[in-house]
């Protein structure tokens, strides 16, 4: 259809208008929808009892921080996730970042993987190190570290579904080969296959397997892996969904805290594995309310940990947390914009105090990043940390009138939903009821209709349009198909020459091991598995039977031991 010279003036006229000098902002509350006043003042933090409430950084209850000296002491850990194709060609591209000043590899793997599949399963054809790198055997781990020093880099593994237990022995198995004793490993493993079933791998995480693997997972690094963390709770996830600042901190607490009873179950005190326990959040795009999210889910960990559980040692109390910046707030419409968001959000993230941050690639709602858009990425924390000030001082928005209430606000709302969580009978009823899946459905489509009505300015997107990107700036990454036969071809012939003698031994043991129940720890059977040569799919499948699931949840392979 022609437009009309009339109809093209008026266009013009109207983009000029909204680009007026007397623009307003009109936005009266957070991206989450909390009411703000105009201007915060004394009297909105007159009540407040210092010590008790904020307090300094490094003390009780760590509104401010969790270290004194915060980045003076050491800078927040530089991670970008990582998964491109195969462990061969993510190595490459872990190296290439660790020379670009990474402060710490971050491992993603594709959707086999996190379901539990080898690679050369049939449902996982197309699909082999597409969003993510592909482990299937042991030889592929030792291809993922490859000229890396497991007992110098603080590896990050971004599995959080039952399949963690899996990659977890198969790192650990790896480093034992090299003679590397377990307490010099550093890193972390997400393990939080409670929210993974929210991720489109309900199916591969029912909800009591989950909470037997997390529990698993955690207690044997506590007394084997010291120096782990071996459990991210991923609070990001379930923010990606559409949720608000404070049901992602409520219902991540609450998946939390089903972990923490478990293992409390097992017999261990909470000073065992909470000085461990952490935290992966989303910094989202309304700078102020994901500063002050972030520093009431400090305080509020510290108190439940301290006045519920009844811990001791001050490392129990302390909400150790990495930061993601939000990929949802990112759009494929002018994708250079998507880097001036994630700078904010990285910036908000420093300033309420992550411990590790991962920036968003400016094309990540496109494709996998690209080497030029990873290293902007990496360059983004570089500038945050060397350039602009952000780092020299703790806690520097602690004291601001707005920030104090605005930290209370979403104290209290968080309370009141974990309440609401309560009143179902407890997280763990709440999952198995679906009463969660229900929160996450309408809080989607929320968020979906908001943007679609204005209510949430996105630029480019839905105001200040301009022609639609025929391409994406800095090109895309591409991912070479005839990899995926490469994988497959290299795993059918592993699984052929390996002996079969250990293996079924070590797989009869897994089955002994896990028939026993709840409380019989299956790390140390998963680990001797692995050093058989078991794959991913022959653990996990062994695992899944013990507890009455199916060996494939898809129904297409028969177990072969």
């Amino acid at each position: 259809m022609e437009v009309t010279k009339s109809e093209k003036m008026n266009d013009e006229s109207s983009t000029m208008d909204r680009l007026s000098y007397y623009e307003k902002s009109g936005k009266s509350t957070t991206w989450s929808g909390l009411d703000l006043k105009e201007y915060y003042g004394p009297k909105d933090v007159e009540k407040k009892e210092y010590d008790k409430e904020i307090g300094d950084p490094g003390g009780f209850p760590y509104t401010r921080g969790i270290f004194q000296n915060m980045y003076r002491g050491r800078i927040w850990t530089r991670r970008e996730l990582c998964g491109i194709s195969g462990a061969k060609e993510t190595n490459e591209r872990i190296k290439y970042l660790i020379n670009q000043g990474q402060g710490g590899p971050s491992v993603i793997l594709d959707l086999p993987g996190s379901m539990g599949i080898d690679a050369d399963h049939q449902r996982a054809a197309g699909e082999v190190g597409l969003i993510g790198c592909s482990i299937s055997s042991i030889e592929d781990m030792r291809s993922l570290v490859d000229g890396i020093p497991q007992d110098k880099v603080s590896f990050s593994f971004a599995v959080a579904s039952c399949t963690s237990i899996a990659i977890f022995s198969k790192y650990l198995a790896v480093a034992d080969e090299q003679g590397i004793d377990f307490s010099k490993l550093r890193g972390t493993i997400q393990n939080d296959p409670l929210h993974a079933r929210y991720n489109g791998f309900e199916a591969w995480n029912p909800p009591d397997l989950a909470r037997k693997i997390a529990v698993d997972v955690i207690e044997f690094s506590g007394r084997y892996v010291p120096n782990w963390y071996p459990i991210n709770i991923n609070l990001y996830d379930l923010r990606e969904m559409g949720l608000t600042a404070a049901q992602e901190v409520a219902y991540g607490f609450g998946i939390g805290l089903v972990y923490v009873d478990g293992l409390i179950e097992r017999g261990l005190t909470i000073d065992d594995f909470a000085p461990r326990l952490a935290f992966y959040c989303s910094s989202h795009i309304d700078f102020f309310e994901e500063i002050a999210k972030l520093r009431a889910a400090r305080r509020l960990w510290a108190r439940i940990m301290k006045d519920r559980y009844g811990a001791r040692n001050p490392q129990s109390t302390q909400f150790r947390f990495g930061v993601h910046t939000a990929g949802c707030s990112l759009f494929p419409q002018e994708p250079l914009n998507n880097a001036i968001r994630v700078a904010y959000e990285a910036m908000a993230a420093v300033l309420s105090g992550a411990q590790s941050i991962h920036c968003c690639s400016y094309d990540e709602p496109i494709a996998l990043p690209t080497a030029k858009s990873h290293k902007l990425a990496m360059r983004t924390q570089q500038i945050l940390a060397y350039e602009t000030g952000v780092a020299n001082v703790s806690d520097p928005l602690g004291g601001s009138y707005y920030i104090e209430e605005l930290t209370d606000r979403l104290e209290e709302e968080i309370l009141k939903i974990m309440d609401e969580v309560e009143s179902q009978g407890g997280m763990y009823s709440a999952i198995s009821s679906k009463w969660l899946d229900q929160q996450f459905e309408e809080a989607a489509v929320g968020e979906q209709d908001r943007i679609e009505k204005g209510e949430h300015k996105v630029v480019g997107v839905n105001v200040l349009r301009g022609e639609r990107d025929t391409e994406t700036p800095g090109g895309v990454q591409e991912i070479d198909s005839a990899i995926e036969g490469r994988i497959i071809g290299e795993l059918k012939k592993f699984k052929e020459e390996r002996p079969n003698e250990a293996l079924q031994k070590s797989i009869d043991n897994l089955r002994r091991q896990a028939e026993k129940g709840e409380k019989q720890n299956l790390v140390p059977a998963v680990i001797a598995c692995v050093k058989a040569n078991a794959t991913l799919s022959e653990i996990m499948g062994i695992i899944r039977e013990a507890y009455g699931y199916p060996y494939d949840e898809f129904g297409v392979v028969s177990c072969p031991f």
